[in-house]
């Protein structure tokens, strides 16, 4: 067996006692760690101050009367304030970091009952960071006897040895990043392993937190239940505020962010705190950080770094100890390049940067969020709506398809739910509700493309459209946009084929444009129209 070391505090008060034979019918902690004979000491590395060491001498000795194999090592260490937890941490980190601790060669207990609670504390953060290499040991007398030894057990640390325990921990923290995702059971592993870090970050930092993805991929939402997550284990105190910076212009940004005094410019008729100073103590949330102008920028970043900002009109800072979260939809590296977005702000955001993949990249989720949507709609209107079988299978069907765009993302999904939710006869979507919706579907996200779905829906049906490569698609939407611009067949041929024509000796360039449009079923009088 390895030698065991005792790491302790000398108790001022528990380890005293009279000279003489009545002081063994006494629990003193530091003396009875050694009378055990289940536990074994071959060293004591004993922590006194100053004013106790004739105390530490006197236990000293009376450990090796008892313990004769015991080397008590006296540590002289004076602390101004015993009370003041940064002194006490700071010199028994001191303590650790000069001991030649060497856990292959030795165990270690930290005796953690003697000492004040500061001192106590300290002691058990620094062997949970490993700076003292060991296992705590807690010592108590021994209840309805008079027992100088007392009794004794020590706690291992690590977790993973203590099956209850850590089942408990695991569930904390699975229903932290639960909380994250508003209790949706998400199934993409990649997303629900970007929560789990997100959860850790969000816990274990006060950084900033930069979320990135499209429109309606859920920053917003994420921000708000990161807030929630840490006001419920009181990390923050103050409001969540969140502000939409590409809705901030011109010199009302300023104003807005940072506040005014009044009279500052025309219109300043009132001092006004701004959104920075409304997020003191709480979290403020940058959604399109992206958006804001440089300068605003380079008051955002002092006011993350020194948590001071000057409002507008004022000579006097204002400050405010806000957590932040910025969000985007745009590539901050390539605004940096472009000279749109400042470099060093974007590193002080860049700590912690979260990439929010869109719903096309998350399809398997969209059965959960389904149900989800669903639970909003009812408990917003008061009316529970819900699908039939047949009806649920074929909106799905739709939905996960390859070529199911959702371009607004989750807030496609949502307007989705609602429209259907409404309209569905008696709360109940069924087959003709979920059908109307796919087209309706269809035809919002052809206004949003330049693909030309829309302009070929008009003419084609699903079946011939479903015939056509993506290619070709793209192509004969184009050649439909030019027709419809056009005054006659030729004029459409002329503009179609103006390149090629050049270098041909006979040209007929409306024969080659009908007998294109005929590959498809298609003919003049047909797309010309509209």
């Amino acid at each position: 067996m390895k030698p065991r070391t005792v790491i302790g505090f000398l108790g001022s008060t528990l380890d005293a006692a009279k000279f003489g034979p009545s002081r063994w019918n006494k629990w003193r902690p530091s003396v009875g760690v050694t009378m055990h004979e289940d536990l074994r000491v071959d060293r004591f590395l004993l922590i006194h101050g100053s004013p106790h060491s004739r105390l530490a001498a006197y236990v000293a000795e009376d450990i090796a009367s008892v313990s004769p194999e015991t080397t008590v090592e006296l540590r002289l260490l004076d602390f101004t304030d015993p009370w003041d937890f940064e002194e006490v941490y700071g010199k028994l980190l001191d303590f650790a970091r000069a001991e030649p601790f060497d856990p292959e060669v030795e165990d270690y207990l930290v005796h953690i009952t003697t000492g004040t609670h500061v001192a106590q504390i300290c002691l058990f953060l620094l062997t949970e960071a490993r700076y003292l290499p060991g296992r705590l040991l807690q010592t108590q007398p021994e209840r309805g006897s008079i027992n100088p030894a007392g009794t004794w057990n020590t706690i291992d640390l690590d977790l993973s040895r203590y099956d209850s325990i850590a089942t408990r921990f695991a569930v904390a923290s699975a229903e932290s990043a639960s909380f994250l995702k508003s209790g949706i059971d998400t199934r993409n592993a990649a997303f629900n392993r970007m929560i789990d870090e997100i959860e850790r970050v969000a816990l274990r930092s006060k950084a900033p937190i930069l979320l990135m993805g499209p429109t309606g991929a859920g920053k917003s939402l994420l921000a708000r239940r990161i807030y929630e997550l840490k006001k419920s284990k009181h990390q923050v105190a103050g409001p969540f505020v969140e502000v939409n910076c590409a809705t901030l212009k011109g010199d009302g940004a300023m104003s807005a962010l940072f506040g005014h005094r009044k009279g500052a410019f025309t219109g300043a008729v009132a001092d006004r705190p701004g959104l920075l100073r409304a997020a003191d103590k709480g979290m403020l949330f940058l959604d399109e950080i992206g958006e804001l102008g440089l300068d605003e920028q380079a008051m955002i970043l002092r006011a993350i770094e020194d948590k001071r900002f000057l409002p507008v009109g004022s000579d006097k800072e204002a400050a405010s100890e806000f957590q932040l979260i910025a969000g985007t939809n745009r590539d901050l590296g390539e605004a940096v390049a472009a000279g749109a977005f400042r470099d060093d702000l974007y590193a002080r955001l860049n700590l912690w940067t979260f990439t929010l993949p869109g719903l096309a990249d998350r399809r398997e989720d969209i059965e959960p969020n389904l149900e989800y949507e669903l639970d909003r709609f009812a408990e917003r209107e008061g009316d529970r709506a819900s699908f039939n079988k047949e009806a649920r299978q074929r909106y799905l069907a739709f939905a996960t398809a390859p070529d199911a765009r959702w371009p607004g993302n989750f807030r496609d999904l949502a307007a989705s739910v609602t429209r259907m939710a409404t309209l569905s006869p008696k709360g109940r979507i069924d087959m003709d509700c979920v059908n109307a919706e796919i087209v309706r579907l269809q035809r919002l996200w052809s206004a949003q493309t330049d693909d030309g779905a829309g302009v070929l829906a008009e003419l084609l049906d699903d079946a011939a459209l479903a015939e056509i490569d993506p290619f070709d698609r793209v192509q004969l939407a184009e050649t439909i946009r030019i027709c419809r611009n056009s005054r006659s067949l030729s004029e459409a041929g002329r503009s179609l084929f103006s390149v090629s024509r050049a270098r041909r000796s006979t040209a007929n360039d409306a024969d080659r444009l009908k007998k294109y449009l005929a590959r498809f079923g298609l003919d003049w009088s047909s797309v010309s129209q509209g």
